[in-house]
């Protein structure tokens, strides 16, 4: 038997969220994706700097799956694939705004 608790039912929205963008690099992913709104796989890694390209694949592929990202495919030899934001991603952003804004005021 554990002893973790479930969560309180006006918590289970933050839950979902929290499951959704937990992971150390999918806030980031989402910004430099909502700023530069297209992002090829090599830009978004450059920018990121110290991820390894398995973990940038990882990340993608769940906020694809989640419905945060879309990802074309171009039929060119070699590949390009390109990401943007969905509406949903789309709807996060000022959130997203909102928070850069409160960090900027309280943890700088």
């Amino acid at each position: 038997m554990s002893n973790m608790k479930a969560p309180l039912p006006q918590c289970a929205a933050m839950v979902r969220v929290q499951n959704i963008l937990s992971g150390k690099w999918k806030i980031t992913i989402l910004w430099y994706i909502a700023e530069y709104e297209v992002q090829r796989f090599g830009e978004l890694r450059r920018r990121l700097g110290d991820i390894t390209q398995s973990t940038l694949t990882k990340q993608l592929r769940e906020l694809e799956q989640d419905g945060f990202i879309s990802r074309y495919i171009y039929q060119e030899v070699p590949p390009k694939v390109e990401y943007s934001l969905t509406d949903l991603g789309k709807s996060f952003i000022p959130i997203l705004r909102d928070i850069k804004k409160w960090s900027d005021t309280h943890l700088m």
